[in-house]
């Protein structure tokens, strides 16, 4: 159809300009039997005819040729010469003519015969001519139509092209709009990451499929701003997530702690069936074998906390771009939230907020942690330890302020222990937690000391609220706790019910005070920077027992306001407790994990059992102390007795029978509160005291003068007195065990003193042998002073005349004879005396008896 139209066309437009369809020239006659094709060009003729030689020539070889002679014409007006193009041009047509005439006369038969076919053909032709006139007035008519509807359809053609093209760009540009859409819906979704990706192929086509110059510079101005708004929505996000994952970070570090328990817990379960195992591999009960069910927890799936958020920022900004700058966002923003939680509120007491401020640390480090092995690069390993040791440097700090602050163990115990899982949680994460525990050792004397007072305290209210009466114990159960629990048990063999135990409450009640100082002693030191603390506890043990036991036990003791029955009670609790150190030491090389067997040997024994032994010697000295006190306001001797009677009485003196009362009741529950030794060394201290203070009233001052009724009335006292003595010491059961010493030797100076007195020879007394057997606990310079104020006959009218007429006895003799030796010996002794401080130049101040007491035996020397 397009064909056809363009050539329509072609022919429209060469009628218009006015170029005939028919030529006459062009066209064919067709004359029956003839065909004759009209032509102008004619055979070349060889014919030149006389005239303008060459340039005739061309010009006819041109045309007969049928060359185009149009650049030979334009090059003769060009040059201004056509006169010569005229000339060659008439030459041609003579020439012409001349071919035609010569031809006709050739062919004028023919040519006749043709001119008339010609004839009729012109006829033919006219009629053809205006038969074609007629059909192209037609076409004109039906080409006009045409024409206008061509310039219609080519209009059309044209508008379609340009749809066509709008279409192909609207296509472009809708698939651009579309993708703006699906950006539009993804940002307003959250789906950033699709966002991103969308606007990466809006900007592909951007640059390549869209024509529309303005929308693609609207497109162009918008990228950007949406990108500035995905970073800012994802910031937004980010910081959600920030304040979401720190208030999740309590919880976080909470259950990590827990899941550091549960570790702890099964560790010491370990530790306690191991040594089980080896106890009683060690007492041969057998090969034992224990198990241990290990479970491994999975921590990742316990501490669930949602990391997608961040994660998904982290690839957005890649996309982005700007990848380190939210590296740098976060881990700004991350410093500031840890400074922030290291801070410390002051209205709340830190032992109240410890755990929830540790908790939120661990949190803290716990998802920086999973930030660090997961984002792949969102977090540098530099700036996690750089974060560690900010906050590392301030909770040593913290730790350090609050410890010396403290004035409680049991708070700084819980301090410690959740500060010791806190870090064996985050060590668990790889995080360096040595500087903790230095802290935490740095504390260890602090802790102590605090331990140390309220364990003093405690023993102090215990002892304040002892009756000091034997304990009774009615139920088994109640033995095993009191008893067994601190091995106080003398003998393995279960005794029977009531029982009356040989200590009073206080030894148990202390027995715990020390075990629970030992635990928290050990609690302490566990999971700390030493491994072996053994020692450490052993150091604490002795100086708990040392200066807070055995010390409050001596202000006890000393403390003036105590009798005799609680002293005896306290002796025999030391006892007790002297015997208890060896439990308190296996105890805490059990708590320890020590084996006990490594405890038994004697250089592992504590110094406090040797300075308990020494309290309790302090003890009986004290109630030594107290008893001779007691005796010596019974026996003040030289007030309530008459030094000069005129008859003796056989019942004794009062003050004898006060002191009998007064040693029956001491000695009484002295046999039921202290061992056997223990009953004779304070029996034998308090008759050696009376027999001291017999002496002593015989040598006061305060006794000028006695006579012999005197001593005959202390012989009746001293007669009682050994006949309690003696019954005491058998009935107790020592005869067994002392057999040798009895009660009664203990009043031998008072024995032999009186002996002496009554004695009807007295001058052997001087006698080595007899003063060695009979007079050997007498001091011959007290004797010297006693025989001078004795008088052998009481004073009185009878008895002074009956002196005055009287025989001097032998016995009187003999006495005088004594006196005088004794007065010259003593002289003597002055005179050594005197000679030994001179050598010395009065240096020593010592006991200058042993001198006088080493001229007793030389006679000679006594005689000269």
């Amino acid at each position: 159809m397009s064909f056809v139209v363009g050539k329509v066309v072609n022919f429209w437009n060469s009628y218009k300009v006015g170029i005939s369809l028919v030529s006459i020239e062009s066209c064919v006659v067709k004359i029956p039997g003839i065909h004759v094709i009209m032509d102008v060009k004619t055979k070349r003729r060889g014919v030149i005819e006389n005239g303008n030689g060459g340039e005739d020539k061309v010009m006819a070889n041109l045309i007969a040729n049928g060359d185009d002679v149009g650049p030979l014409v334009r090059l003769s007006f060009e040059m201004g010469r056509p006169e010569g193009l005229l000339h060659q041009l008439t030459y041609v047509v003579k020439q012409k003519e001349a071919e035609i005439e010569e031809m006709c006369k050739t062919h004028y038969d023919e040519f006749i015969l043709a001119v008339d076919e010609l004839r009729g053909v012109l006829v033919d032709a006219e009629k053809l001519k205006s038969e074609l006139q007629s059909d192209n007035f037609k076409l004109q008519q039906v080409g006009s139509t045409l024409l206008a509807k061509l310039e219609g359809l080519l209009e059309l053609y044209s508008i379609r092209k340009n749809i066509t093209e709008a279409v192909e760009v609207s296509k472009s540009c809708i698939q651009v709009l579309e993708l703006c859409v699906k950006c539009n819906s993804h940002i307003s979704e959250g789906q950033f990451y699709s966002a991103l990706k969308t606007l990466d192929l809006i900007e592909k086509s951007c640059t390549q499929n869209i024509p529309a110059k303005t929308l693609k510079e609207v497109i162009e101005k918008r990228i950007p701003v949406i990108k500035l708004h995905i970073e800012k929505k994802m910031c937004i996000q980010v910081n959600e997530w920030m304040v979401d994952i720190r208030s999740s970070a309590k919880n976080i570090g909470e259950t990590a702690i827990g899941l550091a328990v549960t570790v702890r817990q099964k560790d010491q379960e370990m530790l306690e069936q191991q040594r089980k195992v080896e106890e009683q591999s060690i007492s041969g009960l057998g090969d034992l074998g224990y198990s241990l069910d290990a479970e491994e927890v999975e921590e990742d799936s316990v501490l669930q906390f949602d990391l997608t958020p961040l994660y998904r920022s982290y690839h957005i900004h890649d996309c982005l771009g700007i990848l380190n700058k939210f590296r740098e966002y976060y881990y700004t923003n991350r410093l500031l939230q840890l400074n922030s939680d290291l801070e410390i509120t002051s209205a709340q007491p830190f032992v109240e907020s410890y755990q929830t401020y540790f908790a939120q640390i661990a949190g803290f480090f716990i998802v920086e942690d999973r930030v660090l092995r997961t984002t792949g690069g969102l977090l540098e390993a530099d700036q996690a330890e750089t974060m560690w040791q900010t906050a590392v440097t301030k909770m040593t700090s913290l730790l350090e302020e609050q410890f010396s602050c403290m004035e409680s163990a049991p708070h700084l115990l819980l301090v410690k222990d959740y500060v010791t899982l806190f870090g064996s949680t985050l060590k668990h994460y790889g995080y360096e937690i040595s500087t903790f525990l230095d802290v935490l050792d740095s504390s260890c004397d602090k802790y102590h000391m605090l331990l140390l007072e309220e364990c003093r305290q405690q023993t102090v209210d215990v002892f304040g609220n002892d009756p000091y009466d034997q304990m009774e114990i009615k139920k088994e159960t109640d033995y095993e706790n009191i008893v067994l629990s601190f091995n106080l048990q003398a003998s393995d063999i279960m005794p029977e019910f009531p029982y009356i135990a040989p200590f009073s409450s206080m030894v148990p009640d202390t027995c715990r005070i020390v075990r629970s100082f030992i635990k928290g002693s050990v609690d302490f030191l566990s999971y700390g920077i030493q491994v072996n603390f053994f020692e450490v506890v052993k150091k604490y043990l002795d100086k708990f027992l040392i200066d807070v036991l055995n010390v409050t036990l001596l202000e006890k003791i000393n403390s003036g306001n105590i009798t005799e029955p609680q002293l005896m009670q306290i002796a025999a609790n030391i006892t007790v407790l002297e015997r208890a150190c060896d439990f308190f030491l296996r105890h805490a090389a059990q708590l320890c994990g020590i084996p006990v067997r490594s405890v038994g040997r004697p250089q592992a024994t504590l110094t406090a059992k040797v300075v308990l032994k020494t309290s309790r010697e302090a003890a009986f000295i004290a109630l030594q102390s107290l008893v001779n006190t007691k005796i010596s306001e019974f026996m003040n001797l030289s007030d309530s007795v008459n030094w000069t009677p005129e008859e003796t009485n056989e019942n004794g003196n009062d003050y004898i029978h006060e002191v009998i009362i007064y040693l029956d009741s001491f000695m009484s529950p002295a046999q039921q509160i202290l061992p056997l030794d223990s009953v004779y060394r304070v029996g034998s201290g308090a008759f050696e005291h009376i027999s001291n203070s017999i002496v002593a009233a015989f040598s006061s001052d305060s006794v000028k003068r006695f006579n012999v009724n005197a001593v005959i009335n202390i012989e009746y006292d001293l007669q009682i007195i050994e006949n309690f003595a003696e019954e005491r010491f058998y009935s107790a059961g020592l005869g067994e065990m002392y057999n040798e010493v009895s009660f009664k030797n203990c009043l031998v100076e008072a024995r032999q003193l009186v002996n002496l007195l009554l004695s009807s020879q007295p001058e052997s007394f001087l006698n080595p042998d007899i003063w060695e057997k009979n007079y050997y606990a007498l001091e011959i310079k007290k004797v010297a002073a006693i025989l001078d104020k004795f008088k052998d006959s009481p004073d009185g009218i009878f008895g002074s005349l009956a002196n005055k007429n009287a025989k001097q006895s032998a016995r009187k003799k003999s006495m005088d004879v004594l006196k005088k030796r004794l007065k010259d010996f003593s002289t003597i002794a002055r005179r050594r005396t005197r000679k030994v401080e001179q050598r010395l130049n009065l240096g020593f101040h010592g006991n200058w008896d042993f001198l006088i007491y080493g001229f007793a035996g030389d006679e000679d020397e006594c005689a000269r």
